[in-house]
């Protein structure tokens, strides 16, 4: 099949050759320099050429048939591809990341730039005993408007902010109160869920990294078939973590079905928290190790309290009273019930300390941005947002 990209060389060769001239190699290169090719016509140029190639990373390259998609251990290289779910190394071309660009686009500093599309421009050679490209003068990432005058007809959302200036860029020099209402501002009108819509996004927001069949469970950390749902015992079912009596929101779209706070759980384990707020104390769960609990409050396992924490961060900043919305409002008690209120707000400050933001809580804020709701939690993103404001 005969690319697009290639019809101008074929017409430049023509007229030279009509004219009596020849295509030197230097024109010839020059044409390719100012093409993007893909990833499949890189590979198939000769090795010492400059061109400038785009496609999808994929994630770190580890040898000449081994490619990472998560836990990356380094910033020195890219593997990109011309199809983002491309798994076979062969259609991959693997990019060295020069020191001036690691911070930016090495996948250790980065992880959330797998599936994002680059242009990149450097020499073509052999890296890892596999087509590459190294000595990198340029890479940038690919946004949605240029894709689709490049003739991509997929939709896509916008990239999510690596580093997140773009996203916030109005929330910059905030503090307190002003601080809390820009916020708001920023992650406000998100794109609403149906509650049954939310099994289906549960099992790809919680989905287990070791096992792409099964969720993990967020009290028990258990791994469990994505299917295993429902409400009978040892299915899991929908958590409120900011509990939906607290408010009375219920399962409506909004604040009842709003993934950054809903997790998969076990059922019994959800029934045991039931709408009790969140302290430290309480005597051991039997089925939730490392969970504790009392007549008046919840204790999480230390793996995810600071995940806890974050989302009720974003609960009582999502929904401030504004549209006919409820406004969610953190406080320092126990025993809310059905009041628009959570507690307690100085031990989820404790747990947001000591249990710092970990990949998964970046992926899955990601996977929400980019695939469902559109917002992001500012609190995974900026954790020192959560001490300015409360």
């Amino acid at each position: 099949m005969v690319r697009n990209k290639y019809i101008g060389i074929v017409m430049v060769f023509l007229s030279l050759l009509i004219g009596g001239c020849s295509l030197t190699e230097n024109q010839s290169l020059k044409t390719i320099q100012d093409s993007l090719l893909t990833i499949e016509e890189t590979i198939a140029i000769e090795e010492g050429k400059e061109v400038t190639a785009q496609g999808y990373i994929i994630g770190q390259p580890v040898s000449g048939s081994t490619v990472m998609e998560e836990g990356f251990s380094n910033d020195y290289a890219v593997a990109v591809a011309d199809d983002k779910e491309e798994k076979d190394p062969r259609n991959m071309i693997f990019v060295q990341i020069t020191a001036e660009f690691r911070e930016s686009f090495g996948l250790q500093s980065n992880p959330s730039l797998v599936g994002k599309k680059i242009a990149v421009t450097g020499q073509r050679e052999s890296y890892f005993a596999h087509p590459g490209l190294k000595t990198i003068s340029s890479i940038e990432l690919k946004s949605s408007e240029e894709d689709s005058e490049g003739g991509n007809d997929e939709e896509e959302t916008a990239d999510p902010p690596e580093i997140n200036e773009a996203y916030y860029e109005s929330a910059s020099g905030k503090t307190g109160e002003e601080l809390k209402e820009v916020l708001h501002e920023i992650i406000d009108d998100h794109r609403t869920l149906s509650y049954d819509d939310v099994w289906d996004a549960l099992r790809k927001t919680d989905e287990d990294p070791d096992n792409s069949e099964n969720v993990l469970l967020f009290y028990t950390g258990r791994s469990q078939s994505k299917f295993l749902n429902g409400g009978g015992a040892d299915e899991w079912n929908r958590e409120h973590v900011w509990a939906k009596s607290h408010g009375r929101f219920g399962t409506a779209k909004g604040a009842g079905t709003d993934l950054h706070h809903l997790r998969p759980t076990d059922t019994t384990v959800n029934s045991s928290r039931s709408n009790l707020d969140f302290d430290n104390g309480g005597s051991p769960h039997k089925e939730a190790e490392g969970n504790f609990s009392d007549n008046d409050s919840w204790e999480p396992r230390d793996e995810v309290k600071g995940d806890t924490a974050r989302m009720l961060f974003y609960m009582a900043l999502r929904y401030e009273g504004d549209d006919g919305e409820l406004d969610l409002e953190l406080n320092d008690k126990v025993e809310n019930g059905s009041n628009p209120f959570h507690g307690k707000v100085s031990v989820l400050l404790e747990w947001h300390s000591m249990d710092p933001v970990d990949e998964k809580e970046r992926r899955r804020n990601t996977l929400i941005f980019e695939e469902y709701q559109g917002n992001r939690n500012p609190f995974i993103d900026h954790p020192e947002w959560a001490e300015m404001i409360w």
